[in-house]
């Protein structure tokens, strides 16, 4: 496709590699800043332009990359008062957030009244992914609108799955987090029975690396237990908590029983409650061990 306007919006962890990938690559890119200006600043110096309000972003833009915290955030940026919305342009939004897909749908049908195309195409791996341009990405939309963004996608993801129409890709999400989240909680309280028979993290370690319960998450989890890297798995535990309180309320919908994911997110949210939601997720296990007498 013909390298159309592209806004970006949320220039945090995950989406200051992913816009640095789209102006790399060519695409004609407007950004706008929040608390932090440094991302902007970096970003102006490889030639993109900066916008000051989502309004004033849409006007200028065909399309538009969402990369903010959850519902709430794109709600905002949407359909505030000068929001994307208030342009009253046709665009197409790429909601890259993990989202509420009930809230997402609603948007999606409210958007299209106006001419604008919502599309969800929530992320999977790490800041680093981002930066490397090697995210994956799960994407809900028609063929046709998803065919569109896909070159866009390709600039910072190295593996995109279409999952259906819109809302799919926001509740896969939920359910790629639901497994992340749980071996984290898992990993913590299996860490902390075994300190309290006297097995260190490094005998749980050599046991459990090379084996079958290995994956890429336990190795990045594992980088903070045994190397106190901090940087290891830059996910917040009350972005975690978030995540999994969007999955509660989607089971509560759909009538599911999902005991599991109940006891997951009271991990996370006994965590947040004790003024820990900063701390990333591999340091569920200090906490974890900390509430049960174990430093």
């Amino acid at each position: 496709m013909a390298k159309v306007n592209v806004g970006f919006i949320g220039l945090g962890l995950m989406g200051q590699g992913m816009a640095t990938n789209i102006v790399r690559k060519g695409w004609p890119l407007a950004v706008m800043a929040h608390r932090n200006r440094a991302p902007v600043e970096a970003l102006l110096a490889k030639g993109a332009m900066e916008v000051k309000t989502p309004r004033e972003m849409a006007e200028r833009c065909d399309i538009i990359v969402l990369c903010v915290t959850g519902s709430p955030e794109v709600l905002s940026v949407v359909e505030g008062a000068d929001g994307i919305a208030a342009a009253g342009k046709p665009l197409t939004i790429i909601d890259c957030s993990t989202s509420d897909p009930s809230v997402t749908l609603k948007l999606a049908e409210d958007l299209a009244e106006k001419g604008t195309t919502l599309l969800d195409a929530p992320l999977s791996r790490t800041p680093a992914d981002a930066a490397a341009g090697t995210l994956d990405v799960m994407i809900g939309g028609a063929d046709d609108d998803v065919r569109r963004v896909w070159p866009v996608l390709e600039c910072f993801a190295g593996r995109i799955v279409h999952t259906g129409p819109t809302g799919t890709g926001h509740t896969m999400k939920l359910l790629n987090n639901f497994l992340a989240m749980g071996y984290a909680a898992l990993y913590s309280e299996a860490l902390m029975l075994g300190r309290k028979a006297g097995l260190t993290p490094e005998v749980f370690d050599s046991v459990i690396r090379g084996g079958r319960m290995d994956c890429p998450f336990y190795q990045t989890f594992f980088r903070w237990v045994l190397e106190r890297d901090p940087n290891a798995h830059k996910f917040a535990i009350r972005n975690a908590f978030k995540d999994m309180s969007y999955l509660a309320a989607f089971a509560n919908a759909s009538g599911a029983a999902n005991p599991i994911g109940a006891a997951v997110r009271n991990s996370f949210a006994q965590a947040v409650g004790a003024g820990r939601g900063e701390d990333y997720v591999p340091m569920l296990s200090d906490f974890i061990a900390k509430a049960n007498g174990i430093k």
